[in-house]
């Protein structure tokens, strides 16, 4: 009986062994290219400038960083920073820009709604946080809006403003 598990035991070792083997030679790893110097470096690319900027303010949910309008080779973006974080609880969170540089003062709480015509809807949120950009249409006068929002456009819910200035 001993010998029934010892052989067990050693043909086991034997096939797991052996596949380890056959693993490591499969995996081939690239050889090392020469640092190429970067293109980016070489390349003029033209410099952003930054139209308006400002930090984000709680409204209904705990929200936070920076928001900024920037151009570049004609074009508006609005950028959230790195360190931009809203909740995740609010279903179809969509980008805005709103007309007023005070929409907590302007809104009733706690959910701070929105009035129509007085913002302009950018995109959905991409993510709850981190760095990320949203394009202006070309037909939107940013002399116009004054602040940037995180909306819950199903239940018109301000999550978090920045006025811009």
């Amino acid at each position: 009986m001993k010998v029934k598990h010892w052989i067990s035991l050693s043909l086991a070792s034997l096939i797991f062994v052996g596949c380890v083997g056959t693993m490591a030679k499969n995996q081939t790893t690239e050889p090392e290219l020469p640092a190429k110097p970067e293109l980016a470096t070489q390349a003029k690319t033209p410099a952003s400038t930054i139209v308006k900027s400002g930090s984000f303010q709680s409204g209904e949910h705990p929200t936070q960083g920076k928001a900024q309008i920037v151009t570049q080779n004609g074009k508006s973006f609005l950028e959230l920073d790195q360190g931009f974080k809203t909740s995740s609880l609010g279903p179809d969170l969509v980008v805005v820009l709103h007309r007023s540089n005070n929409v907590l003062g302007s809104a009733k709480p706690p959910s701070y709604p929105l009035k129509e015509g007085e913002y302009v809807v950018l995109a959905p949120l991409q993510k709850f946080n981190g760095a990320q950009s949203y394009a202006i249409p070309a037909n939107v006068n940013l002399k116009n809006f004054q602040s940037t929002v995180i909306w819950c456009r199903k239940f018109n819910a301000t999550f978090g403003t920045a006025p811009l200035s």
